[in-house]
């Protein structure tokens, strides 16, 4: 039986990081209470927040044994965090998300099912609605998924969401070397590439209402694009590891 760690990148979330971790004990202790897996943990990296994030992340893990903290001594972005959360996760599945709940935390229990029903090593959700980001970021996320389709052969609707439930044993192979926000599709192709398994499924989709999203700002964009340029000849020499199930 599996354990699963949910992990949630965090830089400066003090209205939000009460919520994601008591969504992801919630939904924790219903899939013990269901015998669906053997234990789980909520990881938190903590990525040099300036706000108290970081107090009140760690008052949360003294209070509770499967909480835990990373904190980083300097920003790294949402690569560097989401490398930390990866590599640091000691269960046997890794739910990522963003501490804002962009989605139902019990979406958990149909993605981990779909997991084991159809032997995938990736469960990505895509969004139903996206319409309350504005139409600016759609037609960026529409021109962006549709890049990486053609450039790397990746049919996957919704690239940057913050929902991939990963099996821990792939990155035995995947080393993510992305800082910014190229590593969602970073870690897609490459598990795509090495023959992973990749399911994908819809949710219904919360945007954020405190806080400000920078994912459509010039310069994160401008990051993105320079990632893929510098790891499109890497990428592209990789050859599978496992069949293709």
């Amino acid at each position: 039986m599996d354990n699963i760690t949910i992990f949630y990148p965090m830089y400066n979330e003090e209205s939000y990081i009460k919520r994601a971790v008591e969504a992801a004990k919630e939904v924790g202790d219903r899939m013990l209470k269901d015998n669906e897996i053997g234990d789980y943990e909520v990881l938190l990296v903590n990525d040099a927040s300036t706000d108290a994030t970081a107090m009140i992340a760690d008052e949360l893990a003294a209070k509770d044994r499967r909480i835990r903290v990373i904190h980083h001594d300097v920003n790294r972005g949402l690569g560097g965090s989401l490398k930390t959360g990866f590599y640091n996760a000691k269960a046997d599945v890794i739910l990522y998300s963003d501490a804002d709940l962009p989605f139902d935390m019990m979406e958990l229990k149909k993605a981990y099912r779909f997991m084991r029903y159809y032997e995938a090593d990736i469960v990505s959700a895509f969004r139903f609605d996206r319409t309350g980001e504005g139409t600016r970021r759609l037609i960026y996320s529409y021109i962006y998924n549709t890049l990486i389709a053609i450039l790397f052969g990746l049919r996957v609707k919704d690239v940057n969401f913050a929902f991939k439930l990963v099996r821990r044993e792939i990155f035995k192979y995947i080393s993510l070397r992305s800082e910014g926000s190229f590593v969602d599709a970073e870690l897609l192709i490459k598990a795509n590439k090495y023959g992973f398994k990749i399911i994908q499924f819809g949710t219904n989709y919360f945007p954020r209402t405190r806080g400000v999203s920078t994912l459509s700002s010039s310069n994160v964009i401008i990051k993105i694009l320079k990632e893929l340029a510098s790891l499109h000849k890497e990428i592209k020499s990789i050859q599978p590891v496992v069949k293709r199930r």
